[in-house]
C-alpha cells in the first residue's frame, strides 16, 4: 500500500509539474511571439522603407527643360499670313480652250477679291522686332500681302517683310517693338547626333506648344523642301504649324528653324527638320544688309547625282559625285576647262557627294573668288579654276 502511495504521489507531482512548464512555455510563447508580430507591423517591409527614402527626382530620371522652355516660348510668335488678289468672276476664266480662241473677256464679268492665308510660327532673334520664319509661311514678298504677328503675351502686331530666300525657305519679318524677349542663336556646327532639343511652335494653332527630342542626323539633303538641304533631322514632334518655329538646345540656344516633317499620313510621325541656325543667320545677315542674300553659283553648268551605271562605264572608283550633263559654250565654267560628262568629285580640297553637296559648296562661296574644282574625265582627277559668280546675276 505504502508502495502505491508513493507511486501515485510521484505521478501527481510530475503531472502538476508539467502543467506549470507548459503553462510557462505557453508563456514564453505568447511573452516573444505578440510583441514580434506588433514589431511586424511597425515596420515597413525592406522594399517600402527604400521606396520611402527614395526622393522622387531620383525615381523620374531624365532632363529637365522647364527653365529653358519657359524662356524660349516667350521668344516664338505666331505668324498669319494673308495675301489679297483680285480674281475674275468669268466663267471661263479656267477655261485655256474659250481663252484661246476669244482671248480674256474678263472686263465684261468683272472681278472679285480673294484673301488666302498662311498661319505658322516664327523666332525673335532680336529686341527690336526682328523676327526669323519660313518663306512658306509669309509667301514671296510682295505689297499684296499682310503678315500679322501673335507674341507671347497676346499682342498682335503688323509685321513688315524684309526679305525672303526661298533657296533655303527662310524669311525676314520686321515688327515695331523694343523690349522683346528674344532666342539667342547658338552654333549650329556644334550638334551631335542623340543630344536634346525642343522644338516650340503653333502646331495646328496651339501656341507656344513646347516637344522634346533629340537630333537624329545632321546635314540631311535630297528631301525636297528646298534647293539648298543642309537639315538638322530631330525627333521632336513637328506639326503643321510649326514652321518657322524655334528649335533649341539645352542651353536655350536657337540651333534651328523648324521647316517640314516626313510624313505618309500629315502628321508627326518623328521625322522632322530643321534649317541650322548657322545657315538661317548667314541668310538673315544678308537680307538685312543687301535685301537678298549673296550667293555663289558656277554659272553655265547643269548637273545631276552619278549613277552606279555611268560610274561603272566611265571606270569611276565609285558612285559619288556629281556629272556636269549641260552647259554653255560661252560660259566662265567652259572657258575654265569643264567640259559635258565630266564628274564633279571635290571643291576647294572638300568632297562632293552628290549635286546638292556641291550647291552648298559653291553657294557658300564668295562671289568673285576663284574655286579648285576636282573633276574625274577618263580615268584621271583634273583640278581646273573656276570663277564663283553671282546667283543673282545667272538669273537674270
Amino acid at each position: 500500500m505504502r508502495r502505491v502511495l508513493l507511486s501515485t504521489a510521484l505521478l501527481a507531482a510530475g503531472f502538476s509539474a508539467g502543467l506549470v512548464l507548459t503553462g510557462r512555455m505557453d508563456g514564453v510563447t505568447e511573452s516573444f511571439g505578440r510583441p514580434a508580430v506588433a514589431e511586424t507591423q511597425a515596420a515597413p517591409p525592406p522594399a517600402a522603407t527604400a521606396r520611402s527614402t527614395t526622393p522622387p527626382a531620383a525615381v523620374a530620371a531624365g532632363p529637365d527643360f522647364t527653365r529653358i522652355a519657359a524662356a524660349g516660348v516667350k521668344g516664338v510668335a505666331n505668324i498669319s499670313s494673308t495675301q489679297v488678289t483680285r480674281q475674275p468672276n468669268s466663267p471661263f476664266a479656267n477655261d485655256p480652250f474659250f481663252r484661246y480662241f476669244f482671248g480674256d473677256q474678263d472686263d465684261m464679268y468683272g472681278s472679285r477679291t480673294r484673301r488666302s492665308q498662311s498661319l505658322g510660327s516664327g523666332v525673335i532673334v532680336s529686341a527690336d522686332g526682328y523676327i526669323v520664319t519660313n518663306n512658306h509661311v509669309v509667301g514671296e514678298n510682295n505689297r499684296s500681302r499682310e503678315v500679322t504677328v501673335s507674341l507671347a503675351d497676346k499682342r498682335e502686331v503688323q509685321g513688315r517683310i524684309i526679305g525672303t530666300d526661298p533657296a533655303t525657305d527662310i524669311a525676314l519679318v520686321k515688327i515695331e517693338a523694343r523690349g522683346l524677349p528674344f532666342v539667342a542663336w547658338g552654333d549650329s556646327n556644334r550638334l551631335q547626333v542623340g543630344e536634346w532639343v525642343l522644338a516650340i511652335g503653333s502646331p495646328f494653332q496651339l501656341s507656344q506648344t513646347v516637344t522634346a527630342g533629340i537630333i537624329s542626323a545632321t546635314g540631311r539633303a535630297n528631301v525636297g523642301f528646298a534647293d539648298y538641304e543642309d537639315f538638322i533631322q530631330t525627333d521632336a514632334a513637328i506639326n503643321p504649324g510649326n514652321s518657322g518655329g524655334a528649335l533649341i538646345n539645352s542651353r536655350g540656344e536657337l540651333i534651328g528653324i523648324n521647316t517640314g516633317i516626313f510624313s505618309q499620313s500629315g502628321g508627326y510621325q518623328g521625322i522632322g527638320f530643321a534649317v541650322p541656325s548657322n545657315l538661317a543667320r548667314h541668310v538673315v545677315d544678308d537680307l538685312m544688309q543687301y535685301g537678298a542674300v549673296q550667293r555663289g553659283t558656277i554659272g553655265g553648268i547643269a548637273v545631276e547625282p552619278l549613277s552606279p551605271q555611268y560610274a561603272a562605264e566611265v571606270g569611276a572608283p565609285n558612285a559619288k559625285g556629281a556629272v556636269v550633263v549641260r552647259m554653255l559654250r560661252n560660259s566662265e565654267a567652259y572657258g575654265a576647262g569643264v567640259r559635258p560628262g565630266d564628274i564633279i568629285v571635290g571643291f576647294n580640297g572638300r568632297p562632293v557627294d552628290d549635286p546638292s553637296a556641291l550647291y552648298r559648296l559653291v553657294a557658300d562661296a564668295p562671289v568673285g573668288s576663284t574655286a579648285t574644282l576636282r573633276v574625274y574625265r577618263e580615268g584621271r582627277n583634273l583640278d581646273l579654276r573656276v570663277p564663283i559668280v553671282s546667283d543673282a546675276r545667272t538669273r537674270q
